[in-house]
């Protein structure tokens, strides 16, 4: 009777511990879920020291572990560790006796290493200082999917196991694992699902941003011999996958050559991204090119596609990239030259194909030679230069640019555009335009805002021209003093508002910049005048000009 009350009060207990145990595998979720169950609870219960838990592979001729003990509590005389990631087989002399049994199976590992086929982890486990250990099937319903080992440096340690016990637990792990793997995957799915969502956002966010810009110019204009010999060019390099590198000084539409060329070319399907370099704060250049990955930096709360990323197999126009520090050229050289990327924080490189044009209006040789361009980089981008002629080398263009600014900014006021009269398509073809093309521009939507009759006759052209007509050029007679604000502001924009320095404008003008400040003072000059004006010098060397 009272061998019947133990027996009675056993399986109660053996009851209760399958309800708790059943309902603390049910809700795991992730691995380290399961892991606490097994680690605070089934190795005591079943007198054991380690576990593992393997699952056969898709192939149904290997395994692998799935979970196992920390292995840093395990200590090896040998210093090797038992847990062996490597594919094993199936047919181990172990894992597939285990697989056939109906019951859990317990393995004495000196007499398993005296037989003829012994699996190199049960040499492993005994080097731990393993005596014995039990492995039971795992299966999911009635199929089999793996195998749970329990290790023990006690012998006899499993003596008074219940088989059925010990299967029931095992029907549970199965479950718990089916779960476990279900809910990987779809972890998997939802992060995929969710670049290719930031991915679409970010190309929306780009589209967004880019609306007033890319139509800026329908298609470059002109019909002068300068422009028509760039379009040659443009039409033999746009289909390759050349590197192009557009020299021209600013505002003389380096961006719309750039689209002309990503639209002739076989990557017109997918989106062209553009990157500002000069625009670029330093410390925020990598992430905004490479990406990061979250958490990698402070501030960094959800992964972020970088440009390269985003430009893959379409086209990445590199604007401004005389303005790149040095201390990034050398990764940029990196990228162009592995075409692989690595985000801020990630672990692995992701391969891109991309095509890039840069684009630049600072003299790039001169910038090599004072250190402040690297020259491998510099002969990277130097595959295909184009130089693009300033708006003053090509003024007969200047009046289908007007009526084409014109017709425009008309269009979008939804009221008829003006003609311009004789005279004042004169006095635009006699400006010298500092500013080029973006200037005429911007002059020409003023112009029409500031017009309320049918004929433009007087266009509010910014100051004195620096090119006057000939036939008025030896009966002009300026004042001296606005002959000298007009030749300070022509160094200036030279320059690119430098004032002190030795490429400054107090060195060319050879002043003093204290003395050439009180002169600027003196006559008016803010640098509202001068700093959106910039003209730098051009390389004309080694360039396509034809």
């Amino acid at each position: 009777m009272e061998m019947f009350s133990e027996q009675l009060e056993q399986k109660e207990k053996e009851q209760s511990i399958l309800l708790e145990l059943s309902t603390r595998i049910a809700a795991a979720r992730r691995r380290e879920d399961l892991w606490n169950v097994i680690t605070d609870q089934l190795l005591e219960l079943f007198n054991s020291r380690y576990y593992t838990i393997c699952m056969l592979n898709e192939d149904g001729a290997t395994h692998t572990p799935f979970l196992h003990s920390q292995e840093s509590t395990i200590s090896s005389r040998t210093g090797e560790t038992p847990i062996m990631a490597d594919l094993h087989p199936v047919e181990d002399g172990v894992f597939n006796i285990v697989l056939s049994a109906e019951g859990p199976v317990v393995f004495e590992l000196q007499k398993v290493m005296k037989g003829n086929k012994v699996p190199p982890y049960v040499y492993r486990w005994f080097n731990v200082g393993v005596v014995e250990m039990l492995a039971v099937r795992i299966c999911n319903g009635n199929q089999p999917k793996g195998l749970l080992y329990l290790f023990t440096e006690k012998k006899n340690a499993f003596v008074n196991v219940d088989d059925r016990f010990v299967r029931a637990i095992a029907d549970m792990l199965g479950i718990g694992i089916s779960n476990i793997l279900a809910n990987e995957t779809i972890e998997r799915q939802l992060l995929e699902i969710e670049r290719f969502k930031q991915r679409l956002e970010n190309e929306n966010r780009y589209l967004q941003e880019e609306q007033g810009l890319q139509n800026t110019f329908a298609d470059i204009i002109g019909g002068s011999a300068e422009i028509q010999e760039r379009i040659h060019i443009l039409s033999r390099v746009a289909p390759s996958e050349s590197t192009v590198l557009l020299l021209g000084e600013t505002g003389t539409g380096k961006e719309v050559f750039a689209r002309a060329i990503h639209a002739a070319s076989p990557r017109k399907e997918h989106l062209m991204i553009k990157v500002n370099c000069a625009a670029l704060p330093p410390n925020l250049i990598e992430s905004e090119l490479f990406g990061h990955e979250k958490g990698s930096f402070t501030g960094a709360t959800q992964r972020r596609i970088g440009k390269f990323e985003l430009a893959d197999n379409s086209t990445l126009f590199l604007d401004e990239i005389g303005e790149l520090p040095l201390e990034f050229q050398s990764k940029l050289l990196r990228v162009l030259q592995e075409k692989e990327i690595e985000r801020i924080g990630g672990k692995s490189t992701i391969k891109v194909n991309v095509r890039i044009i840069a684009a630049t209006n600072r003299n790039l040789e001169e910038e090599v030679r004072a250190g402040r361009f690297r020259s491998d980089l510099y002969y990277r981008l130097h595959v295909f230069p184009i130089a693009i002629p300033a708006l003053r080398q090509r003024k007969s263009d200047i009046p289908a640019l007007a009526a084409h600014f014109l017709q425009r900014f008309a269009a979008r006021s939804r009221k008829q555009a003006p003609t311009i009269s004789a005279k004042a398509m004169e006095s635009l073809v006699h400006y010298d335009w500092p500013g080029n093309v973006r200037e005429l521009e911007h002059l020409m939507e003023r112009t029409l805002l500031l017009t309320t009759t049918p004929v433009i006759t007087k266009i509010p052209l910014p100051g004195v021209p620096v090119s006057a007509a000939k036939d008025t050029e030896s009966t002009a007679v300026l004042p001296l003093n606005l002959m000298e604000k007009e030749y300070i502001l022509k160094v200036l924009r030279l320059c690119n508002g430098r004032i002190a320095g030795p490429n400054g404008a107090a060195a060319k003008l050879k002043l003093p910049s204290t003395t050439l400040n009180s002169r600027m003072k003196k006559l008016g000059i803010k640098k509202a005048h001068y700093i959106s004006s910039e003209e730098p010098e051009m390389p004309q060397n080694d360039t396509f000009i034809l």
